[in-house]
């Protein structure tokens, strides 16, 4: 696998998160609009998958491929962002202000929702001819995937609005796990095995993920969810952005950069 000691692969991560706020605007919007339509594609693939195979494992299984595909790519996630755009930060790399990371974080954002909306048109077109008969039981499934995750944690107030926010931790403390996880080999071999593994973990668990669920509600809704914009922008995606910043940078890049990069002074056993 050509494997990296953590030293190493977490000094590049510090670096990939600098070269993001020196990126252009434009670099940034294209390579985040891509990155959001290919993970958009992928929780279709997943979905279908599933539906076909009556397995949400298989799904699981193969969702995957989405994500390796975008970052080998070198396309930009939000969840992969917080993570690594703060690090440079931290690192008080020449440049890099508070006000440069929250601009790197707003064109990601706004390039990953247009992707994820560009798939979620094209798969609601191409599943009723033009939106000329029913969708079937896949665009039935969508629907009702939609209004559980929305209106299913309306009917629990504020107790189903921290179960999302705590599942969006845990989501995007296993996301930037894979993000790491492209660092930590130089093989491409090594780098999908290494993003596989907790990028599975998440799809399965049903932990919530901001980009798929640009993705997965706007198509929901398409479909003939039966919730709205504001349900599905408080009950879902902004506590999801949310847990997904809280639980990446918390739980991964702090703890990584803490503990490799600047490390507690050595014991003096003499």
């Amino acid at each position: 696998m050509s494997y990296l000691l953590p030293n190493d692969f977490v000094t590049k991560m510090v670096d990939s998160g600098e070269s993001k706020v020196y990126m252009s605007t434009r670099d940034t919007l294209i390579r985040s609009i891509m990155a959001g339509a290919i993970l958009g594609l992928a929780a279709a693939f997943a979905i279908t998958v599933t539906m076909q195979t009556g397995s949400s494992l298989a799904g699981a299984m193969l969702f995957p491929v989405g994500f390796i595909m975008l970052y080998l790519m070198g396309f930009d996630l939000l969840t992969g962002v917080f993570v690594l755009v703060p690090l440079a930060l931290l690192d008080k790399r020449p440049g890099v202000t508070v006000a440069q990371v929250l601009r790197n974080w707003g064109i990601v954002f706004l390039g990953n929702f247009a992707g994820a909306l560009i798939v979620a048109f094209m798969m609601s077109f191409i599943l009723t001819y033009g939106y000329s008969i029913d969708p079937g039981m896949i665009g039935d499934k969508i629907a009702s995937i939609g209004e559980a995750r929305t209106l299913g944690y309306k009917e629990h107030g504020i107790a189903g609005w921290m179960t999302i926010f705590i599942r969006g931790m845990l989501c995007n403390w296993m996301v930037s796990m894979g993000v790491v996880g492209a660092f930590v080999s130089t093989s491409v071999s090594g780098k999908a095995i290494v993003m596989w593994m907790p990028i599975m973990l998440f799809f399965y668990m049903g932990f919530e993920h901001s980009i798929v669920n640009m993705f997965l509600f706007p198509f929901s809704m398409i479909m003939g969810g039966n919730f709205t914009i504001m349900d599905y922008l408080i009950w879902n995606e902004i506590p999801t952005v949310l847990g997904n910043l809280v639980g990446g940078l918390a739980f991964t890049g702090l703890t990584l950069y803490s503990t490799h990069i600047k490390t507690g002074q050595k014991r003096d056993l003499n």
